[in-house]
């Protein structure tokens, strides 16, 4: 990929300093149970708006990832041994922040034999055991394509479950080395097929075209997603992927018509756009 001359941020994509009380209060709440946010790790630019709301999306199976994605700001590596005691922490938690709709996603661990899905499984019992009232969205890994340990994670059935293509399948070798185009769509069928609502994202501005975009949400539509987001890719470092292009908020909006007449059920597309944007309506 061609590396463009680093350029000023558009206005649309300049975001205030997370603050406020309810903020301190969630960053303490995390860092005194030494557990790891996504907001964090993936340097979100809403975490300033989520977390002065007092909400957050939970990270489990440790900080470090055994995939190296070249637009991911998340530690790749070699694993922490799992903390058997994290659901119950991450459970703990959700109730002392009253949070009605928890997000929790992973990093990939194929380190270990199940991909993680026996830790999915216990995080979701115990915030159900502690949280009744709480919904629940799931962003998982591909889990390799293993269908036993993807029907893990059906068993338990979260309100939804997400699984991010993150880009067009021409730029995924590059973009998500390790992971496959195909195996993606395949996870997210078999959760389909299983009367779970799936959510899939994508980022744009890696050198993708309207085209490519458009055949993305074809596929997606074909394996029964019913929920898109899209948002603009940001190089978290200069040891990541370069920004292509912005995309301009009339374009994300443009994204988000044509989604919903192709049939998606909720599409949120915009500049500042993450996976667990406003995941709490995707439930509706």
């Amino acid at each position: 990929m061609q590396v463009i001359e680093k350029q000023r941020k558009p206005s649309w994509l300049r975001v205030k300093l997370p603050t406020g009380e309810a903020y301190k209060k969630v960053r303490s709440l995390t860092k005194e149970n030494k557990l790891h946010t996504i907001c964090e790790s993936g340097n979100c630019p809403n975490m300033g708006e989520c977390w002065g709301a007092g909400t957050a999306t939970f990270m489990i199976l440790g900080n470090i990832c055994t995939r190296s994605c070249g637009f991911c700001n998340v530690k790749t590596g070699r694993p922490l041994e799992v903390d058997t005691f994290e659901p119950l922490k991450i459970a703990n938690s959700i109730k002392i922040m009253k949070v009605k709709h928890a997000v929790i996603t992973s990093v990939d661990r194929d380190d270990l034999k199940d991909g993680g899905a026996s830790i999915w499984v216990e995080t979701i019992n115990q915030i159900r055991r502690k949280n009744p009232n709480t919904t629940i969205e799931t962003l998982i890994p591909d889990f390799k394509g293993i269908e036993k340990d993807i029907q893990e994670i059906i068993n338990v059935a979260p309100e939804v479950v997400s699984h991010n293509l993150e880009t067009v399948r021409r730029l995924t070798k590059q973009v998500r080395i390790q992971a496959k185009y195909d195996r993606s769509l395949f996870t997210l069928e078999c959760l389909s097929k299983a009367g779970i609502r799936t959510k899939s994202g994508i980022m744009l501005g890696l050198g993708e075209t309207k085209e490519e975009v458009l055949e993305t949400m074809d596929d997606l539509r074909k394996v029964g997603v019913s929920v898109m987001t899209l948002g603009q890719y940001l190089q978290p470092t200069k040891k990541h992927l370069p920004v292509e292009n912005f995309i301009t908020p009339e374009q994300f909006k443009e994204y988000e018509t044509i989604g919903l007449s192709k049939g998606f059920r909720h599409v949120e597309s915009g500049p500042l756009v993450r996976s667990s944007y406003h995941a709490e309506k995707h439930i509706l």
